[in-house]
């Protein structure tokens, strides 16, 4: 029994969620695919994975197995770059996490930059504005912006963002410039959040923590849209520095109750493996972290 092929086999039928699907990837007939599935789940005493006339489930303790597979044929992979003389030339497939908006404007920079520097790397994002889990989903490497969780992750900061109430000069013009607060009730407030519609904004004045509850006129659920809202002249919002950087240094956007600004959040670049991580996921890592520090967007 060959176990690297059939934990090859499983991980590719898992990958693809499906047989056919795993015998194309891996140049194999379906049969030999079944052959080698039948053969793993018969060698562990247990189900891998749920089959129906139509589709392919993994079971609980497949879906455990997979994960530890992938490190399994990961190891073997850098263990081959690094005795075939190939460990300082990445080569494979990245994936990459971060929140939609901070992903376009500052990591796809980074990312490009990395795949001109090392051809043989090829790479996926995830842009997205919900916390990804870097090992359900199969993600190598996460920038996160807020405080950490207590974890088994490793975390390099390079930076930190400010949490900026801001609005439009001709909004301002038009009513009245919020001096504390409990100010912000008199106005329209753009909520970017899809969870909470009616935002609650954590303010510190003269080191006194407060929260302001607050009733949103516009939900919006992308970090995009609420600055479009508050450039064209409607109402105030909360964003992250990065976020609206470029307006306020064009003039289209003003910062208010700078006074009451709340502590800035922390970046973090975070990955799984530790010193363990393949070759292409160091080298990213260095050069993200790099990138970052430099960037004045979280500095």
């Amino acid at each position: 029994m060959d176990r690297f092929h059939l934990i090859n086999t499983f991980v590719a039928v898992v990958d693809t969620t499906g047989f056919a699907g795993a015998a194309r990837k891996l140049s194999m007939s379906p049969p030999a695919v079944t052959r080698a599935i039948n053969e793993l789940e018969a060698y562990l005493g247990l189900r891998l994975l749920t089959r129906t006339t139509r589709t392919v489930r993994v079971t609980d303790a497949g879906a455990r197995y997979a994960h530890d597979c992938r490190r399994i044929l990961a190891e073997l992979a850098e263990a081959d770059e690094s005795v075939s003389g190939q460990h300082g030339a990445p080569r494979g497939r990245i994936t990459v996490t971060a929140p939609m908006l901070f992903g376009g404007l500052v990591v796809t920079p980074i990312v490009t930059a990395y795949l001109q520097r090392y051809p043989e790397v090829s790479a996926s994002c995830l842009f997205l504005d919900r916390v990804v889990n870097l090992v359900d989903e199969g993600v190598d490497v996460a920038i996160r912006i807020g405080e950490l969780p207590d974890s088994t992750m490793q975390a390099i900061r390079v930076g930190q963002v400010r949490q900026l109430i801001c609005a439009s000069p001709s909004y301002l013009a038009a009513n009245c410039t919020p001096l504390t607060p409990d100010d912000l009730h008199q106005h329209a407030i753009v909520s970017a959040s899809s969870v909470t519609p009616n935002p609650e904004w954590r303010l510190v004045h003269n080191g006194e923590a407060r929260t302001v509850r607050l009733q949103a006129r516009l939900t919006t659920t992308t970090n995009d849209s609420a600055v479009a809202a508050v450039v064209g002249g409607f109402g105030i919002t909360r964003l992250l520095s990065y976020q609206v950087a470029e307006h306020l240094r064009a003039g289209r956007l003003t910062t208010l109750l700078t006074e009451y600004e709340a502590a800035p959040l922390p970046v973090h670049v975070v990955h799984r493996e530790g010193r363990h991580a393949p070759q292409r996921v160091r080298a990213f890592i260095d050069l993200a972290v790099e990138r970052l520090r430099a960037e004045a967007a979280v500095q």
